[in-house]
């Protein structure tokens, strides 16, 4: 599995917990469609929270079949009472279900810019109602998933755009790669996953030369204000880009400058890309 992958798994892993943490559910599983964009969806289940078995593990779920199939087809949560004896789906997993003791049971599709990216599920082991807040709180898990996965998409893109361009001859290619640099580093700035921050700040380490151990050690907002600096934005701009308040950018740059020894926005960036902190 590519560490994309491995983080996004992530992701539905953490989202299982919260969706058994906040409905009360005492079993979630999901997974990710493994088909392009323009495919019709398929999913398998990867992920497991709270089950007795792994049979549900590996369960590949197509478009239309069953409860996961329904959600897949309709792009909205759906749910049943009685999973084995509902008649508003089929049935072909009924013996995986079954061989899991599952009853009660909704479905969850992840969809970003309108397409299913996956599945996530609840499920009680008794045959009774899932009320709306158990149905409300599971979109929220999915919600989260949502975002992540849109982070990871526009981080892959930006990171594919900055090292196709980086072997590229004269100042337009290295211009791309600042800007796919800035862009990178404003992602890290807005998400609330720690991990997937660390992942995008990573990403952004490569795209510089300072390494592991830089000559002048900026902090992470000190080198974010920075970045935004180096491609031209206002400490307002930057503000709003950052989610941080312009006093508190003219705080983070003041310092920056202190540290490298400089007394000019412009000089501040110019000393930075000598030092590898920016590309």
């Amino acid at each position: 599995m590519t560490a994309a992958g491995a983080g996004e798994a992530g992701d539905v892993r953490a989202a299982l917990v919260r969706l058994r943490r906040t409905t009360g559910l005492p079993v979630a599983f999901g997974g990710l469609t493994d088909t392009p964009p323009a495919a019709t969806p398929h999913l398998r289940i990867a992920e497991l929270s709270g089950t007795g078995t792994h049979v549900l593990r590996g369960l590949g779920i197509r478009l239309g079949n069953g409860l996961g199939g329904k959600a897949l087809a309709l792009a909205r949560p759906c749910a049943v009472t009685d999973y084995s004896s509902s008649r508003h789906i089929s049935h072909e997993y009924d013996a995986a279900v079954e061989a899991e003791g599952l009853r009660s049971v909704l479905a969850v599709p992840l969809v970003v810019r309108r397409r299913v990216r996956g599945l996530l599920y609840g499920a009680l082991r008794t045959a009774q109602p899932l009320g709306d807040r158990a149905l409300a709180a599971a979109v929220a898990a999915a919600r989260d998933v949502e975002q992540a996965l849109v982070v990871r998409d526009e981080a892959r893109a930006l990171v594919a755009a900055a090292r196709d361009t980086a072997a590229g001859p004269g100042p337009a290619a290295w211009e791309r790669v600042r800007e796919a640099h800035g862009a990178l580093r404003a992602l890290a700035a807005r998400t609330c996953d720690p991990a997937l921050r660390h992942e995008l700040l990573a990403v952004c380490a490569t795209l510089t030369s300072a390494g592991d151990s830089p000559v002048v050690a900026l902090t992470p907002r000190e080198l974010d204000v920075l970045t935004c600096v180096a491609l031209g934005t206002t400490n307002a701009t930057a503000a709003e880009r950052l989610g941080l308040r312009p006093e508190t950018v003219k705080a983070y740059l003041r310092s920056a400058m202190r540290k490298l020894g400089v007394h000019t926005r412009w000089e501040a960036v110019v000393a930075a890309r000598r030092a590898g902190l920016l590309p």
